[in-house]
């Protein structure tokens, strides 16, 4: 899958733009400021109606407009799909395929997949689990696009549970009790079922993560990945039964998956404590390499590669490394200075405020 053309109306900083690509890899180039990333933000929001930000799509409305169009013509299993999207400050934002409404995320999903890698990607390492979370889930979908219903139904369950907790006021009333089992039998079984998911998922990239890990770091230290759950021993059952005089407490829930961590450890230390800022970005895009390689296994092909400004904080041996790892496929790359010379470029792209150009002309 590839994009092959993308138009933009006043999507953050671009009034109106409109570039070709290819199937190889493109770069983008301009000063720092210019409107790079709103160019990956847009690609990516293509394949999720989300702002990999983490800011409300609304957000990515240039200032003073009620509503954005991105607009992508995508190569997919030797088909032509055009794909609108539409956001509004007023109201929800719509997508078309080949004008169709599209009624579920999952269904742009199945057009376009896309992996990005950005400056604040080092958050899978550096942050909380929450991040890691996302990451896990994000991958977990676009592999098995299905499985966005079970992540959605997880934190449904998790949303009228924490209500009936906070109701409670940390007293058991017979009717707290019995709905409050109705709830713990449904987290039980969606919950087990997402750590299962990520579980499989983790199985499938830590290989990988390792080997990325050297390429990208050019150097042998050991990997180790491992899912961290908030019920180790037994089953999350028993394990909600256990917690609930403290969750009526506190009012939360306080076991589950919304809970749990993936850990990465580099030489037996944990990365987020003991690594470099050097070595956390390396671990960084592993992982994401990784998820991205157990996505292009998965699905047939590869999903496009979107690298934000990936060269401005690793040095040239990290970024030469860089280079020989990347995957085959479409790949854009973002920069405010040059390439390394090994990079095979097929066309480059000037960001300018009037848009994009050809850096040929």
């Amino acid at each position: 899958m590839h994009v092959a053309e993308l138009w933009l109306t006043d999507v953050r900083s671009y009034e109106s733009a409109h570039a070709e690509f290819g199937p190889g890899l493109t770069v983008i180039r301009g000063a720092n400021g210019i409107g790079k990333t709103n160019l990956i933000e847009s690609l990516a929001y293509l394949g999720t109606q989300r702002s990999f930000r983490g800011m409300p799509p609304d957000t990515m409305v240039r200032q003073g407009q009620e509503s954005a169009v991105i607009r992508g013509r995508v190569q997919h299993d030797q088909r032509t799909l055009l794909v609108d999207c539409e956001i509004s400050t007023r109201g929800r934002s719509r997508a078309q395929i080949n004008g169709q409404k599209v009624t579920r995320g999952r269904d742009l999903l199945e057009v376009l997949r896309t992996t990005v890698f950005a400056p604040d990607d080092l958050a899978i390492i550096k942050a909380g689990p929450a991040f890691r979370r996302r990451f896990l889930d994000d991958v977990m979908v676009a592999r098995r696009p299905k499985l966005d219903a079970l992540r959605s139904e997880v934190e449904k369950i998790l949303r009228q549970r924490n209500a009936l907790l906070k109701q409670a006021r940390g007293r058991l009333s017979d009717d707290v009790e019995m709905t409050l089992a109705v709830w713990n039998d449904k987290l039980a079984a969606s919950g087990e079922e997402l750590a299962r998911e990520r579980r499989s998922l983790l199985d499938a990239i830590t290989p990988q993560v390792q080997m990325l890990y050297t390429e990208v770091s050019d150097s042998e230290q050991t990997v180790d990945v491992r899912y961290r759950s908030t019920w180790e021993q037994g089953e999350l059952a028993a394990a909600l039964d256990a917690a609930r005089e403290d969750e009526l407490r506190r009012g939360v829930t306080l076991v589950g998956p919304h809970r749990d961590d993936l850990e990465v450890r580099l030489n037996d230390l944990p990365g987020r404590t003991h690594a470099s800022q050097g070595e956390q970005r390396s671990l960084a895009l592993a992982l994401k390499l990784g998820g991205h390689l157990a996505v292009s296994e998965s699905i047939g092909q590869a999903p496009v590669l979107l690298l934000d400004d990936v060269f401005s904080e690793l040095d040239r041996a990290r970024a030469d490394a860089l280079v020989d790892a990347l995957p085959p496929g479409q790949v854009f790359l973002t920069t405010a200075g040059d390439v390394p010379a090994s990079v095979d470029v097929e066309q480059t792209l000037e960001a300018t405020t009037t848009g994009l150009h050809r850096a040929d002309g």
